[in-house]
């Protein structure tokens, strides 16, 4: 085993695995001849915006959220799929599961993306150099796709890395080597530093990493807290940042669906709202809880319009989340066009199995929702569904970037 001392041993060893390209790759891998192709995933084939694209698209300006009229003006050759949530899911879990060979300390921390702390193998598999190869040849042979591996000393210089050599890269840098090599950097391309930080960091005069270490990290630390503080030493190659495996609970359980512009009927409104209602009490319920604060929320060409409401007791009842779509029309709701609707369960928790011996109706519907969902998991979701319910658009799943392999985060 190395000794401390020997520069082949790390203190501290973290990868990134980030996948190429990834749903698009899986509908080439899965769809031969759209090998070498561009292709776009969409939400749908009625879906307007770009989830993902490939790099034969990329390679055209492509990018994701662009509409794919925009798309289809850059590259008229460029192919639509519609997305495979299921599909993607499986594949990612695969990959996910696979990985545990290299270390158990492993993060999901996207469909597509895991860190794996690698500081405790060295004296099984080797160096870190050979765990982050031992990685992509797993990916490789678990699911057939490529991906890309960033090594370093801390999460948020791996995450660097990684994206350096897209696709299929591998990159290594070494936590000695970190801060030179961060030091020209920009400190908007540090995962987790966005344009409203950046502004900031801008009018104290940091633009790059190594900009960082003549501002006090105090400082941001009286601006933003101990995230200001993460920032400060993420510059500086010392991300503190651990490796999270457990699995959250969620804060927050939502739907919502872009209505065709400026919508003003109010029947197709609130079958909108039913269908969003229908799907935060499904997604609720398939694991296993209720919420009693909602929020409910339109949105027109003046801004967004959003009222709280708070149920007699915690719910997975569409029925009664309905109810508040139906408030917020009636009093909040003046005739303007809509553009997108939404339902947000805000205070989600593990739903209590002892009957409520004073309230027998709600327990009749838990009861009958309970056979419903049976059915709809047997068949198809909504295979059973409200009458006004039929003539709905379509919305298919979605994979939240907060998805993990387990638990509550698969479908939410």
């Amino acid at each position: 085993m190395p000794s401390a001392s020997c520069p082949l041993w790390w203190p501290r060893a973290i990868l990134l695995v980030d996948m190429n390209a990834f749903f698009a790759s899986i509908e080439q891998l899965d769809y031969p001849e759209l090998r070498g192709r561009p292709v776009a995933v969409t939400n749908g084939m009625l879906g307007t915006c770009m989830i993902t694209s490939s790099y034969e698209a990329r390679r055209f300006g492509i990018k994701t959220g662009m509409h794919i009229k925009e798309g289809r003006r850059r590259c008229p050759e460029l192919i639509q799929r519609p997305s495979r949530p299921e599909r993607y899911i499986a594949v990612s879990t695969a990959i996910m599961a696979a990985l545990d060979v290299v270390s158990p300390e492993l993060e999901v921390f996207s469909v597509d993306e895991a860190f794996l702390d690698v500081t405790d193998c060295q004296g099984v598999h080797g160096t870190p150099v050979r765990m982050g190869q031992m990685a992509r040849r797993i990916v490789w042979e678990t699911s057939g796709l490529l991906c890309s591996v960033g090594v370093s000393g801390d999460k948020t210089t791996a995450k660097y890395a990684a994206k350096l050599q897209k696709p299929n890269g591998f990159v290594v840098i070494p936590p000695w080597e970190a801060q030179e090599r961060l030091k020209a950097v920009p400190v908007t391309e540090l995962c987790g530093i966005k344009k409203g930080i950046g502004r900031y960091l801008a009018e104290r005069g940091v633009f790059t990493c190594g900009d960082m270490a003549e501002l006090p990290i105090s400082e941001l630390g009286r601006r933003f807290g101990n995230p200001g503080r993460r920032i400060w030493l993420m510059a500086q190659r010392l991300d503190p940042e651990p490796i999270h495996t457990e699995v959250k609970a969620p804060q927050r359980v939502g739907a919502s669906k872009v209505t065709p512009p400026a919508t003003k009927t109010k029947a197709l409104l609130a079958s909108y709202l039913q269908h969003m209602a229908e799907l935060v009490a499904l997604r609720m319920r398939h694991h296993g809880y209720e919420a009693q604060l909602f929020s409910v929320g339109i949105l027109t060409s003046e801004g967004f319009i959003d009222e709280h409401y708070r149920s007699a007791r915690p719910t997975d009842d569409g029925l009664v989340i309905n109810r508040f779509c139906h408030d917020l029309l009636d009093r909040l709701w003046h005739g303007q066009g809509i553009h997108q609707v939404s339902v947000v369960a805000l205070d989600p928790k593990p739903r209590n199995q002892q009957e409520d011996f004073f309230s027998p109706i709600p327990e009749k519907r838990r009861q009958l929702n309970a056979v419903i969902d049976r059915i709809n998991d047997k068949y198809k979701r909504f295979t059973i569904l409200p009458a006004n319910l039929l003539n709905r658009s379509h919305n298919p799943d979605v994979i939240a970037p907060s998805w993990k392999p387990t638990g509550h985060r698969q479908t939410i």
